[in-house]
């Protein structure tokens, strides 16, 4: 039986500290995925990868790595832009909303309302 987050709860954050902490004691100790996710609380899929990780890149691939976020952000933070921060913030703008326009999307206004056009996607039979 899956021992997962429950439904709508948040995810848990392990830094490299504590995934190097319950690789070595695996390691020290021979438990095996079965029994590491019993005890700590992990999946054995999560115990697999750690395991590898550390297997293959020591602590180094434990660490966690960054994810990209919203490429616009750091543009409407700024309360003055210089001008070719404003012409790369409009493309990006332009190509989103081209790619929205790719999969059917319209868009109103500024851009804060976006319905769904169906009928682009009808089969013609």
């Amino acid at each position: 039986m899956p021992s997962g987050r429950p439904k709508g709860g948040k995810n848990r954050y392990w830094s490299a500290q504590d995934k190097e902490k319950i690789v070595l004691e695996c390691i020290e100790k021979g438990y095996g995925s079965s029994r590491a996710s019993k005890i700590f609380g992990i999946s054995k899929g999560q115990h697999y990868k750690w395991m590898r990780a550390y297997r293959e890149q020591g602590l180094e691939g434990l660490e966690n790595k960054r994810k990209p976020g919203n490429p616009l952000v750091k543009y409407s933070r700024k309360k003055i832009l210089t001008k070719e921060e404003q012409l790369e913030y409009e493309n990006m703008k332009l190509i989103i909303e081209n790619e929205r326009l790719k999969k059917g999307y319209l868009i109103r206004g500024d851009g804060q309302i976006v319905v769904f056009d169906k009928r682009k996607f009808r089969s013609s039979k």
